[in-house]
């Protein structure tokens, strides 16, 4: 993955909805909920088949975040799984200039210990939730 100071450039701000580059910046911020807010606004607009199965994918990963900080890790699980199988629907390593392969191994090592057994009995550890940081390039999406 291509390292830089932000989560994007500005290439990326001209190229792409403004509410992707939103959400990123909430998500970043750790504003799970106000992240799904913004991606679900383009979502719920007419957008192409792959890019409304992607930000379906990031709206539920957020959500399964949201869902662990008030302590509701049964809702975060289905969320980390549903975001999951819509990341293998989409069946591509990179969109809208997201590395998916690095996404899903970041989400993985954040939420992975959800399907140890029931969530509700699990001992929560430390995570750290996936920082987004676009490639430098610039994909065309529909």
């Amino acid at each position: 993955m291509t390292e830089f100071e932000t989560a994007y450039l500005d290439i990326h701000i001209a190229a792409y909805p403004i509410e992707y580059i939103a959400g990123i910046d909430l998500y970043n911020a750790g504003e799970f909920h106000a992240a799904h807010d913004a991606w679900e606004e383009r979502w719920m607009g007419e957008v192409g088949p792959k890019e409304k199965l992607f930000l379906q994918a990031m709206i539920q990963s957020a959500v399964a975040f949201h869902h662990l900080d008030i302590g509701r890790p049964g809702a975060a699980r289905q969320m980390y799984i549903r975001a999951k199988e819509k990341f293998a629907r989409l069946g591509v390593n990179v969109f809208m200039s997201l590395d998916l392969d690095e996404y899903e191994s970041q989400l993985d090592h954040a939420l992975s210990w959800l399907l140890d057994g029931d969530p509700r009995r699990l001992q929560q550890p430390q995570i750290t939730p996936p920082k987004i940081r676009l490639l430098s390039t610039i994909d065309e999406f529909d």
